[in-house]
């Protein structure tokens, strides 16, 4: 867009958009800076699932308990560290206020976590009274990855 150069008192009815342009780049930066960093919980290598299973909406939820288990065996829920010890009691804790339809457990683990470690866990949720276990996978869809997905945890 060129600037009207001259003494004629004539309206310029042209629309000057550089500075919104210049104002939805900067929101754009801010948020591709500020989205990373609201990923709640441990960031851990999830599997890759070969069959898709359907999403279970409450994993994303604040509520909900995720257990995660990073490379280096340790034990996590929500964004706290927690020892292999005091596991049962802090799931207890986050299931006393639950409805019987909600205590549902989340296992996400790391690609390259002990299997043993996987499978103490999983025991340890169910000492801790609970029956519905979630295992974590990263969701194929056209050959990318995408959200996160819940599998049912079936004969464990």
């Amino acid at each position: 867009m060129g600037m009207a150069v001259g003494g004629a008192n004539k309206y310029n009815s042209d629309i000057n958009v550089t500075p919104m342009v210049d104002i939805m780049l900067v929101l754009l930066i801010i948020f591709m800076v500020i989205t990373p960093l609201l990923q709640s919980g441990v960031s851990v290598a999830l599997p890759k699932e070969m069959n898709n299973p359907e999403v279970d909406p409450a994993i994303i939820k604040e509520s909900s308990v995720v257990v995660a288990i990073t490379a280096d065996n340790e034990y996590y829920i929500g964004k706290d560290k927690v020892e292999t010890i005091d596991l049962t009691d802090k799931i207890q804790k986050a299931m006393e206020s639950k409805k019987p339809e909600e205590r549902i457990v989340y296992v996400k683990s790391d690609v390259n976590a002990n299997y043993g470690s996987v499978v103490e866990v999983i025991n340890t949720v169910r000492q801790a009274g609970v029956d519905q276990i979630g295992l974590v996978a990263d969701k194929k869809k056209g050959g990318a990855t995408a959200a996160p997905a819940a599998a049912p945890a079936a004969g464990l």
